[in-house]
């Protein structure tokens, strides 16, 4: 018997059915590549961790490369000495502590929660650097990085990225010349009290070689991603303070 293909009631199955198909086809797709996404996420977390400390491959003035993901895990294990986390004032060993999800520890902290502080040891040319993840608010959407401090707070380096600020205004946190701006600024008074970084507009040192001046130069058009740098690093990197102390 031939089917009415006109029928309204024909044409709603027929839509339930593809419905059907093509989620269980994309939830089958999304499992089967899930180990993938997971992995690529992990050297990519090394990666950035790595690159804040200054192990990459950059060359030139302008250079941003990685260390290649064939080789990430033996650098990390090699530069990486130790992953802390810190949690309410305790500090203990976690040889994953880069997999801690910051956004979803800045949650539980916003819903009463305590929150997990991942702290990375490195060592570099006899140098220790201590790493921590930040994250924050841009104009369209999150931005967050890694940053690199000496004992003292001082800053070593840093990476910072973004899910979708504007090319060629916002999405220039993750330039070169504008990260490197913030190597050798300090986030400690003379007097030990935590003060920050401000990316600031009109900044007086618009080359950035007073290192304690708690500014760097704004980028260009883009006023209200610099503000959310600027409160990232403040409101995360402060969290750190109570430990950095007790390297004194």
């Amino acid at each position: 018997m031939a089917v009415n293909t006109d029928k309204n009631s024909y044409t709603i199955i027929f839509a339930i059915a593809m419905v059907l198909v093509v989620g269980s086809l994309l939830a089958f797709t999304a499992s089967s590549l899930r180990p993938n996404i997971d992995e690529n996420k992990r050297m990519e977390k090394q990666q950035n961790i790595l690159y804040a400390m200054g192990v990459n491959g950059n060359e030139g003035a302008g250079d941003i490369t990685f260390v290649g993901t064939d080789v990430v895990a033996d650098e990390f294990s090699k530069y990486i000495k130790k992953q802390l986390v810190i949690e309410n004032g305790d500090v203990k060993e976690d040889e994953e502590a880069y997999l801690i999800d910051i956004k979803k520890e800045q949650t539980r902290a916003k819903n009463g929660g305590t929150r997990r502080l991942p702290l990375f040891v490195g060592e570099k040319d006899g140098e220790t650097f201590y790493i921590a993840p930040i994250r924050g608010k841009g104009l369209w959407d999150a931005i967050w990085g890694y940053v690199a401090l000496d004992k003292d707070m001082v800053v070593k380096g840093t990476f910072f990225d973004h899910a979708g600020e504007t090319p060629g205004l916002g999405a220039n946190i993750k330039q070169r010349y504008f990260m490197d701006d913030f190597y050798g600024e300090r986030l400690l008074t003379e007097a030990g009290a935590f003060k920050g970084i401000t990316v600031a507009k009109g900044n007086a040192d618009p080359k950035n070689e007073i290192k304690d001046d708690y500014e760097v130069d704004a980028l260009a058009g883009a006023t209200i991603t610099g503000d959310g740098v600027s409160a990232m690093i403040k409101n995360d990197l402060k969290l750190y303070l109570p430990y950095f102390k007790t390297l004194k």
